[in-house]
């Protein structure tokens, strides 16, 4: 049951009658004890003004809440393990007495803020789990004069751009395309987006943030540190606590931003445009974004397949100065003037993601078709020949539903230091891949996932090496994880392989933080950064 909007009374009356249930054999006998137990140190920890709203399996609305913005279908299956409890907070002591409490009585703590976790690892785990679901801490506050914003961490960027749009015109912030992404996680990994060459990643507009320890203390930039405000804008704050709430620089736009999309197919000249586009995405004016996706459909020819490519373009500007531009760095695409679309800034967001769609749309956290899913991701650091491009056609177009996006970087993230903050891809690399596989049946889960490695393994000749990188964002267990029982040498030398995948050298130091800030591991996953005990007391 939902304990926010009752008496603090009741509330307390409430968690007594739960302490009993769990007493009298309603769940499993070997776990009443901590049941009980867990929700006894809730109550004590409860402020009497502000109940903590918390479900139970027992609460019709239980399974409808777990699986509401659970993103990934393979992790929904009957089989999959559901949590003991789920809390949806509204205020930031309901979070340090979830903590206090999973901490003390042996509970493996999950954090969702909009659960596009791709492996899931928001809202699923081996052991006895409690799910935070912060789809209730989302307040938005947009400081127009001094051109930040504070974020709580439930936001979704749908939310956020909203906000920002509605507060001023020629204000903006730089983060990823899909709406429905929570704030908490995406910022924490990086952050790519359309401006990603304008301003760099989400990340790097982090100013302050408000995070709740292992111990349930609430630090800020100042309290928690250099070293810890380093690992949380990058490096997966998840593994060193629960962020609440972010504090942005917001970014300048346009009053009126150019918008576009070009599709070509193979037969249509793409693998030239695809391989024409390499030179150019990462070296064009920052104001231009050309991302590039590529599908499998139709060819002209009956029964043939085909790789049909997209060019989407976000320009700071307005149209005459984008073809003029194109006609200088990119005639052979041929941008023509019925191609483009003026508008604002936000709409923009709408017309990449949902187009024809009203502005309010991106109010919307729930509108996504569930689907099975499975994500892997590349940095391209040299151009892919046309032959190499012509090779992976094929095998490309052997896959069921395929999708790649390739997004250029370039410009503002050349002039950031490898070790700036956690996330290391930058001056070097021309393109990050996205490499999606969406699926619809459980039972093409096993071929659609071992067609998606086979791709993977093949693309690795013409990507990064030493170590072949990857984005956390786009997260892959397929890397390497952490195990349940491994010895402290063992977990280091595994997350290691994985870790400078996505962190490079960083891998060490984020290691170095987690040492000193949760030397216990209690904030850990399938793929969390792992402490060693004897590096928190240097």
């Amino acid at each position: 049951m939902m304990m926010m909007g009752i008496s603090s009374s009741a509330t307390l009356s409430f968690l007594s009658f739960l302490v009993l249930l769990f007493s009298t054999g309603s769940w499993a006998a070997n776990s009443n004890s901590v049941h009980g137990d867990f929700l006894q140190c809730l109550s004590s920890l409860q402020n009497p003004s502000t109940p903590i709203p918390i479900f139970t399996p027992n609460n019709s609305n239980f399974t409808t809440l777990f699986r509401s913005s659970a993103r990934n279908l393979r992790f929904l299956s009957p089989n999959s393990t559901q949590p003991q409890f789920i809390i949806t907070p509204t205020h930031e002591s309901h979070v340090q007495a979830a903590v206090v409490c999973c901490r003390k009585h042996g509970l493996d703590l999950k954090v969702r803020s909009g659960g596009h976790d791709v492996e899931g690892l928001s809202y699923w785990s081996d052991d006895p789990f409690v799910i935070v679901d912060l789809v209730d801490y989302r307040n938005i506050t947009v400081d127009v004069e001094a051109k930040t914003a504070w974020i709580q961490a439930g936001a979704s960027l749908g939310e956020v751009y909203f906000k920002v749009a509605n507060a001023s015109k020629t204000l903006g912030f730089p983060a990823g395309f899909c709406p429905t992404v929570g704030v908490g996680g995406h910022i924490s990994g990086g952050g790519i987006g359309a401006l990603v060459r304008k301003y760099g990643l989400a990340s790097d507009q982090v100013i302050d943030a408000r995070i709740v320890t292992v111990d349930g203390k609430i630090l800020d930039k100042r309290t928690m540190g250099k070293d810890l405000f380093w690992a949380i804008r990058g490096g997966g704050a998840s593994s060193y606590g629960v962020i609440l709430s972010w504090k942005v620089k917001l970014v300048d736009v346009t009053p009126i931003v150019t918008v576009a999309t070009v599709g070509r197919t193979l037969e249509q000249g793409g693998t030239d445009l695809v391989h024409r586009w390499q030179f150019i995405a990462d070296r064009l004016h920052e104001d231009i974004y050309i991302g590039l996706t590529m599908t499998v459909g139709n060819g002209s020819r009956a029964g043939e397949k085909t790789v049909l490519t997209q060019f989407s373009f976000l320009f700071l500007g307005d149209t005459d100065r984008l073809l003029r531009l194109m006609e200088e760095s990119f005639p052979e695409l041929g941008l023509n003037r019925s191609d483009c679309k003026e508008m604002s800034w936000v709409e923009s967001h709408v017309y990449f993601f949902a187009p024809g769609r009203p502005i309010e749309f991106l109010w919307d956290r729930d509108h996504e078709t569930k689907s099975f899913l499975k994500i892997k991701a590349d940095y391209v650091r040299e151009p892919i020949s046309k032959a190499g491009l012509e090779g992976i056609w094929k095998r490309f177009m052997g896959g069921q539903s395929p999708a790649m996006l390739w997004t250029p970087m370039g410009a503002r993230m050349n002039e950031i230091s490898e070790s700036e903050l956690p996330y290391p891809h930058r001056a070097g690399n021309i393109y990050n891949i996205m490499y999606v596989g969406n699926w619809v049946q459980e039972s093409e889960s096993e071929k659609q996932i071992d067609w998606m490695r086979r791709f993977y393994s093949y693309m690795g000749r013409y990507v990064s090496k030493n170590p072949r990188s990857a984005y956390l964002n786009y997260k892959d267990l397929d890397l390497g994880q952490n195990e349940n029982g491994d010895s402290e040498a063992t977990r280091y030398i595994k997350a290691r392989s994985w870790g400078r995948k996505y962190f490079k050298s960083n891998f060490v130091r984020l290691v170095k933080v987690k040492s000193m800030v949760d030397p216990g591991n209690f904030f850990k996953n399938k793929q969390s950064i792992p402490p060693i005990k004897s590096w928190g007391k240097n």
